[in-house]
């Protein structure tokens, strides 16, 4: 039988539409967008369809999308950048204990630069509260960070209702909404937020390609320094023919996304379900009706997830332990522990995220295999022998 990918969110596929037009544009144009004669022009018309794609996709204007290397960068260069240009108004940052790592660690740089960081608990289905947030801000608070989805649970947050409370607050709202943005609607106007990170690998673009929305007026230093590409906010080189991608992946999205959720939220519904009937002492991570439509964490006692993976890596089934970027480390996940889950069992999370091409038939064939190696690896565990000793 051939492979069954739900590892979604580690990369998607190119989108067939995706890659005719970057081959299109390999074979057509080869200027640089910043580049004023003949053979520049088309490179910069290139670039501000993508650009205008882009925005569309998210219900911005064209000039306030900033593209970059991807979410990483987007989260680097919307906390570091907001912390620099506005480092005399303040250095208190304020965020949620369930971030992605790039944010994070973001955080921990500027701290060593004396700026204060607080960040906040989360719930069990890993809500942060709006009214947390609010009793958080301080005179010298200058920006919220806080997921729009969380990239490991799928949990949705209140974004919207945090972001005016800032507003009313005079404090800028950052948003990664890398897990998010081409699965789901985004509308940055109707969350309200100054910025908003995405990438192109989360909706059929390529990789190491993604953008910035930047809302007209925001104070952010570029994290770049150099030319005057992307308005003087991203300083080298645009990566154009990956821009491009992403421009046509954005239009593809918003055209099919009305055919992909149901789907997607079907074949999500038959995992769990199933799962759930099929694998005893299971559990369901994030929240079960504010979450994502193509993700689905689940934590199995007394099995250990690495081990999980594999052997149904060996049985041609690809899922994920936890996310791309924190992979391979052996600590348990920070956004399980912070859901307040015990260290045991967050070692036991897999994490399956579904894509437009999945069938049926694939959720049917993880179902099929997973209980038998569930079961395979709990007999040559010996806490789950002392657990069911006699039993």
């Amino acid at each position: 039988m051939g492979l069954v990918f739900l590892d979604h969110l580690a990369g998607t596929p190119l989108h067939p539409k995706v890659k005719e037009a970057m081959i299109h544009h390999m074979e057509t144009v080869f200027g640089n967008p910043s580049s004023d004669h003949q053979i520049g022009q088309p490179a910069s018309q290139a670039l501000e369809k993508a650009r205008g794609q882009v925005a569309k996709l998210i219900n911005a204007q064209p000039p306030e999308i900033v593209f970059n290397s991807g979410g990483t960068e987007g989260n680097n260069h919307a906390i570091k950048g907001v912390a620099i240009g506005l480092r005399e108004k303040g250095r208190h940052i304020i965020t949620s204990n369930i971030e992605h790592k790039s944010v994070l660690n973001s955080l921990r740089t500027l701290r060593l630069l004396d700026y204060k960081v607080t960040s906040l608990d989360v719930d069990h289905y890993g809500l942060v509260d709006p009214a947390a947030v609010e009793k958080a801000i301080t005179p010298d608070t200058i920006l919220i960070s806080v997921q729009l989805a969380n990239n490991e649970i799928g949990t949705l947050e209140a974004v919207a209702d945090i972001a005016r409370i800032a507003q009313r607050r005079k404090v800028i709202m950052h948003s990664d909404a890398v897990a998010a943005v081409g699965v789901i609607p985004v509308d940055v106007q109707e969350l309200g937020v100054n910025l908003l990170s995405l990438a192109a690998n989360q909706f059929y673009g390529p990789p190491g390609v993604g953008a910035l929305y930047i809302r007209k007026g925001t104070p952010v230093w570029p994290l770049l320094d150099g030319g005057v590409q992307e308005g003087k906010r991203r300083a080298g080189s645009e990566n154009l023919i990956g821009i491009v991608g992403m421009g046509m992946a954005a239009e593809m999205a918003a055209l099919e996304m009305p055919e992909r959720l149901p789907r997607l939220r079907a074949l999500k519904e038959r995992l769990a379900q199933g799962l759930l009937a099929r694998v005893p002492e299971i559990r369901v991570n994030g929240h079960p009706t504010q979450c994502l439509p193509h993700l689905l964490s689940v934590s199995v006692e007394y099995v250990e997830g690495e081990s999980l993976m594999l052997m149904l890596d060996d049985e041609g089934i690809v899922v994920a332990t936890r996310s791309a970027c924190a992979s391979g480390s052996l600590r348990a996940s920070h956004v399980l522990i912070g859901t307040g889950l015990d260290f045991a069992t967050a070692q036991g999370t897999l994490v399956f995220t579904l894509g437009k091409d999945n069938t049926e038939a694939d959720i049917d064939r993880v179902l099929e295999l997973m209980p038998g190696v569930v079961q395979n690896l709990r007999h040559m565990s010996p806490l789950y022998k002392k657990e069911h000793a006699g039993s």
